[in-house]
Parts: C-alpha cells; structure tokens; sequence
C-alpha cells in the first residue's frame, strides 16, 4: 500500500483524537508495545488472529504482566470471567475488522467483549492492524467486516451461518450468527487513549 494512503489515514485518526503508528513489520510493533506497556501493569487481550501471530499474550505474560486472555481459558466460565476482567485492565489489546482511510474503526463482535474494551474501560488501547484492512470509505470498511471477516471469523470459531457458504451478510437470524454488534468507532473523547499500530503486512481477517 502506498504511504500516501497510510499518511492519509494517520492523519485522518489523528483528527479523531486517536493517535497512529505505521511499523514495516508485525516483530517491530511488538518491540514498539513491550516498550510501552509497563511490566506491573495488567492487560486485557481481544481475541484476534494477528495478535495471535505476534504471540503478545504469551510475551507479556512470561515477563510478568497479568495478561487477561480468554484463549487461555479451560472451560466456558472460565472464558466468561476472563472477558469481564479484561474489561477493567489498565491496557487494551486489539486486533480490527477493518479502518476507512477517512479515519473510522469498524468491529463486527459476537459477544461484544472486544468492541466494549475498545470503547470504555481500560486506560489505554492498543490496535494492531495490517494494511490489508484499510478501505477507502466507511461503506466500505462496513461491507469488508460483514461480506469478509465475519464469515471467516464464523468459520474459524466452529459457527455456520448462511454468509459463510453465500460469501456475503444475509442478516439471517440463525443460532449460529456471530454479527451481533457492528460497532464504527468515530473518535475518542480523552485524546490519544487510543493508539492504532499499522502494520505493512497482510493480517489476520
């Protein structure tokens, strides 16, 4: 992607209060979060296939930060207490569905625990995407968070709506959906709260 599109895009965060951060590659981010979050801190983790990659919960963890990660739990309650926790850690991490070049962070969340940290809780947030993700309008990112990631993200997660054979959203009402929350975040209230790390990589869906 051209830097042009990633100035644009830094720039236009910048105007929502929400500060950016443009990494050539997913090891150099990490190194740029193992820098900034405090090792007696506690961190809360929204589940997501690009930090999955990256393997932060694991680093963090082993340095001694108290990581709250639902992909760590054993059991159903377990999950569920851990999603709660994480909403009043004191750092937040991230992945997204999708960023319009005009600044605007789109979520599609089953539960809603992610899009939730993402909005209240936590002091600060960390959001780590690929460059894959940025779309050239808000129709855009929305339609990329319901015909793309969501379908995959049902997949991957043992679900079968009708979008992932139809390869688009069919707003179905089926047991098996995991679009319950389309969530656009437009800006942040408390300034710079919110950092978007953009990673020159392909990532996660």
């Amino acid at each position: 992607m051209g830097t042009e599109i990633i100035d644009k895009v830094i720039t236009n965060l910048g105007k929502r209060n929400i500060g950016a951060e443009y990494f050539h590659s997913l090891d150099e981010a990490k190194l740029r979060i193992l820098d900034l979050i405090p090792t007696d801190t506690s961190i809360g983790i929204g589940n997501s296939q690009t930090l999955k990659a990256m393997a932060i919960s694991q680093t963090l963890s082993s340095r001694g930060n108290v990581v709250y990660d639902k992909t760590f739990a054993k059991t159903k309650e377990e999950s569920k207490r851990i999603k709660k926790e994480s909403l009043l850690a004191e750092w937040y991490i991230t992945g997204t569905n999708a960023i319009s070049s005009e600044g605007h962070i789109v979520n599609i969340d089953h539960s809603g625990n992610r899009v939730a940290a993402m909005i209240y809780g936590p002091e600060k947030v960390i959001i780590v995407v690929g460059t894959n993700k940025i779309t050239d309008s808000l129709d855009a990112a929305i339609q990329r968070s319901r015909t793309h990631a969501a379908p995959l993200n049902a997949k991957r997660a043992g679900f079968n709506p009708p979008c992932v054979q139809l390869k688009k959203c069919v707003d179905c009402k089926t047991d098996d959906r995991v679009c319950y929350n389309l969530v656009v975040i437009e800006g942040q209230y408390v300034k710079d709260r919110m950092q978007v790390f953009i990673i020159d990589e392909d990532l996660g869906f």
